[in-house]
């Protein structure tokens, strides 16, 4: 009997983020539609959470940016399809992405990619090492942000271009599976006494993130609040915000976290949630999280979450940067009535269910391969 057409994703590792949880869950979907998932990687913390899934992993140094390295890969993931029948290889990320070219072209699988970030051109020749991205037979672009981005720098036609939005998981980001207890006790963890108002910022610390953006505006907000920054990071940035905490006077309001590993319970128990970036994110997917856990939700105004956030409706939109728009906000969304947040709230999930579903993202992608193999 011939065994199912396998279909081949890889990325550099399968640590923590997006990217990483987007390849489990596209997995998941290859393994229920009755094609072979298979995920080469450098390995990681994920590795075990796709193995439980009964998928197959290949580790691989695919991480390196080395040309002998990215040469290297090649050949090893060239004898992989041949010898699996992978009949797509779908790259998620650019120094990988470059050996899967080779190894589609050598081995005729189809070439998918997902353009999953901006990618910043600030360097000779980036624009030609970036393009990788846009050089699949199909170009997933993961918000209409990305896919103007892709047409206007790259020049790709429309007929390749599949705009397919990240996905949030409502297994586990629903706000009726979080107990009363469990609030309570993340709130006590974070020394947060009763009707003292916590503003959570999930992300990974780093400038562009705006962690510092939302110490400036606790300075400037009224009634006192709590911030708690919730992600790993550089230890080197963690002491410049604490340092910059300690200088506008919020120190004792500043709760920093690194990797929480239940991210539904923190936002269960904030009454904001906050995305400050100062760049455009690509998409923004602790922004959807948040409106499926049916909390109000202030997003920098620029990149994925435009699409994402309706002013006043699903949430608000700030000047990214800006510590005093943001600070007017929080006072404005923390003033509202507990009644007119929750509204907003319910409104949030309500959209994110409709439009921004794991299983609508999963259902797209495997049209997509459904669309090469016919």
């Amino acid at each position: 009997m011939t065994p199912p057409s396998a279909v081949l994703q890889v990325l550099p590792a399968l640590a923590s983020g997006g990217v990483e949880r987007g390849t489990i869950e596209i997995a998941e979907a290859i393994r229920d539609s009755g094609f072979r998932p298979i995920v080469a990687s450098a390995g990681g913390a994920l590795v075990s959470e796709l193995e439980r899934l009964g998928v197959r992993h290949v580790m691989l140094p695919l991480a390196t940016k080395s040309p002998l390295g990215l040469w290297r890969n090649a050949g090893s993931l060239t004898a992989l399809a041949r010898a699996e029948g992978v009949r797509i290889i779908h790259a998620r990320s650019r120094a990988p992405a470059w050996s899967a070219l080779l190894a589609a072209r050598r081995s005729g699988a189809a070439f998918v990619t997902t353009y999953h970030g901006t990618y910043n051109e600030n360097l000779p020749g980036k624009r030609l090492y970036n393009s990788v991205m846009a050089r699949g037979d199909r170009v997933i672009a993961i918000s209409g942000f990305i896919a103007d981005l892709i047409r206007t720098r790259h020049g790709v036609p429309e007929e390749r271009i599949r705009l397919i939005p990240r996905g949030v998981d409502p297994r586990r980001f629903d706000p009726a599976l979080i107990s009363a207890d469990a609030i309570d006790a993340q709130r006590a963890a974070w020394d947060a006494a009763p009707g003292v108002p916590v503003i959570l910022l999930p992300g990974r610390l780093t400038r562009w993130k705006g962690q510092g953006v939302l110490v400036a505006a606790l300075a400037r907000l009224r009634p006192p609040a709590i911030a708690v920054l919730a992600g790993g990071g550089r230890p080197g940035f963690q002491a410049e915000l604490q340092a910059q905490a300690a200088r506008e006077g919020v120190a004792d309001r500043l709760r920093i976290l690194g990797h929480v590993p239940d991210l539904a319970v923190a936002m269960a128990a904030a009454d904001v949630v906050v995305h400050a970036s100062t760049d455009a994110e690509a998409f923004g997917r602790t922004v959807i999280e948040a409106q499926a856990m049916a909390r109000p939700v202030i997003a920098a105004d620029l990149g994925g979450p435009r699409e994402t956030v309706e002013q006043g409706a699903t949430g608000w939109r700030v000047p990214p940067g800006d510590p005093d728009a943001l600070a007017k906000c929080l006072a404005q969304v923390l003033g509202m009535s507990t009644s007119a947040r929750e509204a907003v709230g319910r409104a949030a999930r309500m959209a994110v269910l409709a439009r921004y579903s794991t299983a609508a993202m999963q259902a797209a992608t495997l049209d997509v391969y459904r669309e090469l193999l016919a």
